[in-house]
């Protein structure tokens, strides 16, 4: 029987939010609860979708919208997605600058997939959303991590950013709000980026799917700063919406000049590969865009509530110390017993899982070196639940650390 070869961009795809799911299987056959702390999925918990949006996509299907829809998206959502980043993030694009994609980790794999050749370089935060780590080795590329500074709540070392900078650096990737750290970036930490942007002739990729979910500190969007660096643009529907299942994204080009031009001709194309995305959801999203946004305020103000718990909780186990998020609704935690009760952060998360049922994420999936030592926990479940699960974790390491 002849051996079915799998290549090796396949072989080593890595993804550590969900990956460190495997190790629940046999938990959950005998029957321990595990507190789902690893993914952001705000539908899971008590962040439902609104109504008014489900009641559009069952009307969209309804009334047969059920066919293909163009490529690059249905106008209509585009034109309201270019209004809403006018309205919230005063960025001026057209809708003719935008795509629609199938939720953004799409947009990220199709961008990557126009941008990356054999040997080329990515600059991402580190830590990072896993993602871009994943594709950019997937399309032959090397993904070179700059510092964030945990110290002054994760914001980009700007001066090691430049010296990662090489001839083969092809773009710099910002992630603000961040994911994994939670952290939001300072206008002027934006400014110096789109600075080395501009100096060394690069694009820069701003993820903003988080654009709504701040707290103290107001997000600023890297393309209402500049005029002549171009922004590639990456935010969708599933984290403010609770849309995380419908799978919608968008990406949207604001600059000027040929390279732009092509590489959005270059994810055009890629979209036409893929058909398009789903129509009804478009609809629906069409109708999230257009409608009221009250509820927004809503689900901050709840969030805020579980981020105030969760750093106060934390900070009081003995051998952990975390910042305090301004955005998102993630929360990462240093580990000080990991390199010494725990050989690796792997090791401390599994031991976790499998003592406690506590299913947190292990900061080097975010970065070997940025995120060593760490773990990501996300905040979306309500309080009574984080404490059940913040007091499991604090007795699993009082029972491995405690003298004997």
């Amino acid at each position: 029987m002849t051996g079915v070869k799998v290549t090796e961009r396949a072989s080593n795809i890595e993804y550590a939010i969900r990956d460190v799911i495997v190790h629940t299987k046999d938990l959950i056959k005998s029957g321990k609860t595990i507190h789902y702390l690893n993914i952001g999925d705000p539908a899971a918990f008590d962040f439902k979708t609104p109504p008014s949006l489900k009641e559009a996509l069952c009307k969209a299907i309804a009334k047969e919208a059920n066919y293909y829809s163009p490529s690059e998206g249905i106008f209509e959502l585009r034109q309201a997605v270019a209004n809403k980043e006018k309205k919230i993030n005063n960025v001026d694009i057209s809708a003719d600058d935008v795509l629609v994609t199938e939720g953004i980790s799409e947009g990220i794999q199709m961008l990557l997939g126009a941008i990356v050749e054999k040997g080329d370089e990515i600059l991402i935060p580190g830590p990072t959303y896993p993602p871009y780590i994943s594709y950019t080795k997937f399309f032959d590329g090397t993904p070179i991590a700059y510092e964030t500074i945990e110290q002054e709540n994760w914001q980009p070392n700007i001066d090691d950013m430049r010296k990662r900078i090489t001839d083969k650096t092809r773009a710099i990737v910002i992630i603000n709000p961040n994911n994994p750290t939670g952290a939001v970036y300072e206008r002027k930490v934006i400014e110096e980026i789109i600075n080395v942007a501009g100096e060394y002739g690069l694009p820069i990729i701003s993820d903003e799917i988080y654009d709504q979910l701040t707290y103290e500190k107001h997000f600023v969007s890297a393309a209402h700063l500049t005029s002549d660096v171009p922004v590639i643009g990456l935010n969708g529907f599933s984290k403010v919406y609770q849309m995380t299942g419908w799978r919608l994204g968008y990406m949207y080009f604001k600059g000027e000049g040929t390279q732009l031009a092509a590489l959005k001709a270059g994810v055009e194309k890629q979209c036409r590969i893929r058909i398009c995305a789903n129509t009804p959801v478009q609809i629906a999203a069409t109708a999230a865009l257009n409608g009221p946004q009250n509820f927004v305020k809503d689900i901050v103000d709840r969030l805020r509530q579980r981020r105030d718990f969760s750093w106060k909780r934390l900070n009081e186990i003995e051998g952990i110390s975390t910042t305090k998020p301004d955005g998102a609704f993630y929360i990462f935690p240093k580990i000080d017993y990991i390199g010494t009760q725990w050989k690796t952060d792997m090791d401390f998360v599994v031991d976790l899982l499998k003592e406690t049922g506590v299913l947190i994420v292990n900061g080097s999936g975010f970065d070997p070196v940025y995120g060593n030592r760490h773990a990501r926990i996300v905040f979306l479940p309500p309080i009574e639940k984080l404490e059940e699960a913040y007091n499991a974790l604090e007795q699993f390491i009082k029972k491995h650390t405690t003298a004997k």
